[in-house]
């Protein structure tokens, strides 16, 4: 004898399949944004809203492996957006040595990796268009390009506004690494390791 399923049943689990449908579909969307950029290999998926770090929502990260203050093992390049929402969030720079020290950790505002030139028209670009230009600044944020050797050349002459010891510990020292980005006041820097300090410094601004 063949038992038929009530219909109230067939209805829940219709609804649970489209729900389950609609969260795959919004994800999918969000990676088909961002992954439009030349380093896509290297963006991450933005966590669901009920992943938090210390209290913060966590709405996307980029990692990227380089040498840095060793020349035998990389150390790793986090960029972490939290924040309710993309525009006003917080965008954290950390720097890890393979050994699990903290190198240099840095907090600037999300508007910082807005790029205008990634928008096709900056003065009618939507919140949306700027969002997905802050993930785009996140994407490329680590490129290859901006990492420099040696990081101070034996010619250049010392910026007057970074640390005369550091600089010059940087700039004897032809195999430091010195990588470019843009901080929160806009101003382009550039940081390297110093080995008598045995920490990231500026020796660019």
């Amino acid at each position: 004898m063949i038992v038929a399923y009530p219909p109230m049943k067939k209805i829940v689990l219709f609804a649970v399949s489209a729900a389950g449908l609609l969260q795959l579909t919004s994800c999918l969307n969000t990676e088909r944004e961002v992954g439009t950029s030349r380093n896509a290999d290297r963006v991450y998926s933005p966590p669901t809203e009920t992943t938090r770090v210390s209290g913060r929502t966590v709405l996307n990260t980029v990692r990227a492996s380089h040498y840095f203050s060793n020349t035998k093992t990389k150390d790793t390049f986090v960029l972490q957006l939290t924040g309710p929402k993309i525009m006003n969030g917080q965008a954290r720079f950390i720097i890890l040595s393979s050994t699990g020290d903290t190198l240099r950790k840095e907090v600037m505002p999300a508007t910082a990796l807005l790029d205008e030139r990634q928008l096709d028209d900056p003065q009618a670009a939507t919140v949306r268009d700027k969002e997905i230009a802050i993930l785009r600044g996140m994407n490329s944020f680590f490129a290859d390009d901006r990492f420099v050797q040696p990081a101070v050349p034996k010619t250049a002459s010392q910026p007057g506004e970074v640390d005369a010891q550091s600089w010059s510990a940087v700039q004897a020292d032809s195999r430091a690494v010195g990588f470019d980005y843009v901080t929160a006041a806009g101003k382009e820097r550039r940081i390297a390791f110093d080995k008598k300090q045995q920490k990231a410094v500026v020796v660019a601004e």
